[in-house]
């Protein structure tokens, strides 16, 4: 039984791209989505390896994998089938993918990874930047798209899994299926989660699972978070056979 276990890795929360050494660029996002996600698979019996931003929803493991029962006849506790990486940048997040995805037979890229970056080491002060009234100018980077990377990874055989690569889409909801497809084509992952921009502050989730052949399943309404985290490991298990 223990080899035939659905190995999760899921990423959460935001990245935080430094400016100085207290100012960063950043967005709104929680984490919660991930985190919930995360119990869902620990509550199916499977093994989760959370990778989380910086957010102070989760500061320890147990949060996660408090109130979670086992698993009827599991031999294993959730702390057991449970680990927790935190990360900062997107740089960092890059590693813990290239070590970790190929570990696990799903990844899903929960994590609202920024877009931009300030440019170069260089262009970052040590200390913290004092107000000008003149103003300042940021130089921004676009960040390296680690959903493509990681599906780049796994095509060129070099790492092996992950066997699904699942991404997120947060887009107005007019016009979220389309922006949602375009974005599954332009990564190249398995599958797309497509959610509207009202997610980020609700406290539930009204989604739809996109493929490359289009729409594989909706929640069909608003669901709370952790009851969509059910419903998305329940839609991803019947892929995996398991």
């Amino acid at each position: 039984m223990p080899d035939q276990r659905p190995r999760l890795l899921v990423t959460a929360g935001p990245t935080h791209e430094p400016i100085d050494a207290v100012r960063y660029i950043a967005n709104r996002s929680s984490g919660r989505v991930g985190v919930e996600i995360a119990r869902a698979a620990l509550r199916s019996g499977w093994e989760v390896t959370l990778a989380l931003g910086p957010t102070p929803l989760i500061t320890r493991a147990e949060q996660v994998t408090d109130s979670i029962e086992t698993t009827y006849g599991d031999t294993q506790t959730p702390a057991r089938r449970f680990q927790l990486i935190r990360f900062r940048t997107t740089e960092d997040l890059r590693t813990i993918l290239t070590q970790s995805a190929p570990n696990n037979d799903i990844l899903i890229m929960a994590a609202a990874v920024a877009d931009f970056r300030p440019v170069g080491d260089a262009h970052r002060p040590e200390g913290k930047m004092r107000r000008d009234p003149s103003g300042v100018t940021l130089r921004l980077e676009a960040t390296p798209d680690l959903v493509a990377e990681c599906v780049c990874r796994r095509e060129s055989g070099a790492d092996g899994g992950p066997n699904l690569i699942v991404a997120f889409a947060l887009e107005p909801a007019n016009g979220l299926l389309e922006a949602a497809s375009a974005k599954l084509k332009r990564k190249g992952a398995d599958l797309i989660v497509a959610n509207p921009l009202e997610t980020m502050d609700a406290e539930s989730i009204n989604a739809t699972l996109v493929s490359p052949r289009g729409v594989e399943a909706s929640t069909n309404g608003e669901l709370s978070k952790s009851a969509f985290g059910d419903w998305l490991i329940g839609e991803l298990g019947r892929k995996l056979g398991r």
